[in-house]
């Protein structure tokens, strides 16, 4: 098969069928271009969703990966942006090895066809000349032969004719033998130049022609086979990268079967354990009987002697709770449903809020004393860790200097050994320094983990009622008061005074007093354990009246009936003021 021989007489559709070739080669070019911008779009595309949802540094977002099912959501993140690479390489790839070698091969296609096809129109033409040449002369052969003829009949009738001379019938003669001179002549020629187009036809179709037309057919059929080549590079390329798409989509599995539901469970409990027990049973209340003060006249300590102190959310007695404590007289306030108060029980919200922190700008006590005992613990345990690594840092670079030292002190000329002294001795300053916080933070930490005789010392907390406390002397309460951390879960007991306060010397004076109003309602958000004189239990959930607000020590003084009045820590309330009320301030 060839397209010299099938196809000697289509040289214009050859022509446009060669173009459209070179046509579609650019249109795949321009295919595979289009490509690679779809997978570089789409490559940054997955990069910038990766960023988006990664984790701020130094963001409490940082904190909450370190739950399993939050590393596997990382661990998908990073191995799509590896899959977004593998994009780019697809990307690249195609551009290198099929972009930039097509074009440079049209280019080369189209130099080489224009080159064939010049040659085949330069035979065209030279066909056509020798076509031409041949029409010429045969047209000048037929003219000659036609005037020749003319002449021999011009010349037969002068010589017929009597009246015409002699002379004209010689001269007729010699015209019509000139003009078969030059008919033989025209014959001569036109045979010769018949035989030559016959020659040059000949080559042209039959040499020429399928020459050209044989090397139009091979650069054809290598575009082709080039283009089948393409086409297999532009498969091959994207099948390259489905290994590494392969391992990210295997990484992203192996992430999702290393999440471990219990351990993120363990984790939860570590963050948000307060460390606090569960309220304990509610005492029935008898409305049936009315209230009584069941405190002796004689003493504050023989009502807890005889065991006749009826016990209330924390054991607390209903007498006297402090002794310039207004003895109220006002009718009893009357108390929610025991319905209302255990669903408070049951939404209370283990948050921590501290009302004085509030009012003074929310600043956090070094300690963390106004967390709960388990969230206190895990942030000095951090702290303490902390400053580990920060007295480690400084030990290696003291070494480090030392080391220099010893070498400035073989090899004066590298340095001056005194040079080093100041730092190595600022060095050892901070490390000093921090030495000493650690110690504290420690002391701390021992103290929440129970492991300071002040915690042996203190009574272990009950989930329900609490046995009553003798109760301290006038000044040791208001010493408490002052010196009890504000909002810590802990709180030192108060020693025994030698002095005894009677009751009843206090009573007397203010019996005939009004009680101070209420300036708002508080929330307890945890159980206090109310030991000391003049602080009163509560329950978390429990709603109380509020009395008098923090005055700037942490405590905060609060009613529960018209007998039972007493301080709490103000970290352990959420305090709701009555905006209308006398005395009541606002805070922002």
């Amino acid at each position: 098969m060839s397209w010299g021989i099938e196809l000697w007489d289509q040289f214009d559709n050859l022509e446009k069928h060669t173009q459209w070739g070179i046509d579609i080669l650019e249109k795949y070019i321009k295919f595979v271009k289009e490509r690679t911008e779809i997978e570089l779009s789409y490559a940054k595309q997955l990069r910038n969703l990766s960023k988006k949802y990664q984790p701020k540094k130094n963001s409490k977002e940082e904190e909450e990966y370190r739950y399993t099912a939050c590393q596997a959501f990382l661990a998908t993140l990073n191995e799509m942006n590896d899959y977004a690479g593998q994009h780019e390489l697809i990307s690249e790839n195609m551009t290198s090895q099929i972009i930039v070698e097509l074009v440079r091969y049209v280019q080369e296609l189209k130099q080489e066809r224009k080159s064939h096809f010049h040659d085949g129109r330069k035979a065209q033409q030279h066909i056509e000349m020798c076509w031409k040449q041949l029409e010429s002369s045969k047209r000048r052969f037929e003219r000659d032969c036609k005037e020749a003829d003319r002449a021999q009949q011009y010349f037969e009738k002068m010589d017929a004719d009597i009246n015409v001379t002699k002379a004209d019938v010689e001269k007729a003669r010699q015209q019509a033998q000139t003009r078969h001179q030059m008919a033989e002549d025209s014959k001569t020629d036109y045979s010769s130049i018949l035989q030559k187009f016959n020659h040059e036809q000949h080559e042209y179709y039959h040499t020429h022609v399928p020459n050209i037309f044989q090397k139009i057919q091979e650069m054809e059929e290598r575009r082709i086979v080039r283009m089948g080549e393409s086409v297999k590079t532009y498969a091959e390329l994207d099948r390259q990268v489905i290994p590494i798409i392969g391992k990210c989509l295997d990484e992203i599995v192996k992430a999702a079967e290393s999440i471990d539901p219990k351990n993120d469970s363990q984790l939860v409990v570590e963050a948000y354990k307060s460390g606090f027990e569960p309220p304990g049973d509610i005492e029935f209340e008898d409305y049936t009987q009315p209230m009584k003060r069941t405190v002796s006249d004689n003493s504050l300590s023989n009502s807890r002697g005889e065991g006749k102190s009826e016990l209330k959310f924390g054991g607390k007695s209903k007498g006297k709770l402090w002794p310039f404590i207004k003895k109220n007289k006002s009718p009893k306030q009357q108390k929610e449903p025991l319905s209302h108060r255990f669903n408070e029980f049951m939404t209370s919200k283990p948050k921590i809020h501290c009302f004085r922190s509030l009012k003074r700008g929310g600043a956090t006590p070094e300690d963390f004393s106004n967390l709960p005992p388990e969230q206190r613990r895990k942030k000095l345990q951090q702290k303490v860790d902390e400053l580990n690594k920060e007295i480690q840092k400084e030990m290696d670079q003291r070494d480090a200097i030392t080391k220099m030292k010893d070498v400035y002190l073989k090899n004066p000329q590298m340095g001056d050994p005194t040079s080093l002294d100041h730092k190595l001795a600022e060095v050892s300053q901070n490390i000093d320094k921090l030495r000493l916080e650690t110690q504290k933070f420690e002391a701390w930490l021992a103290e929440v983990e129970g492991r300071l005789p002040a915690r042996s010392d203190q009574a272990r907390r009950q989930s329900g009622m609490y046995e009553a406390q003798n109760a301290p002397s006038v000044n040791n309460c208001a010493q408490d008061r002052e010196s009890s951390p504000d909002g810590s879960y802990t709180e030192e007991q108060s020693q025994e005074s030698e002095v005894k306060v009677l009751a009843t010397d206090f009573d007397d004076e203010f019996d005939d007093e009004e009680p101070l109003p209420a300036i708002g309602t508080c929330k307890a958000l945890y159980t206090f354990e109310g030991q000391n004189e003049g602080t009163i239990s509560v329950v978390e959930g429990e709603t109380l009246y509020v009395i008098e607000e923090d005055k700037g020590d942490g405590w905060t003084r609060i009613r529960r009936n018209e007998d039972e009045e007493g301080y709490v820590p103000t970290s352990y309330v959420e305090v709701y003021l009555d905006k209308n009320a006398k005395g009541a301030k606002t805070y922002i």
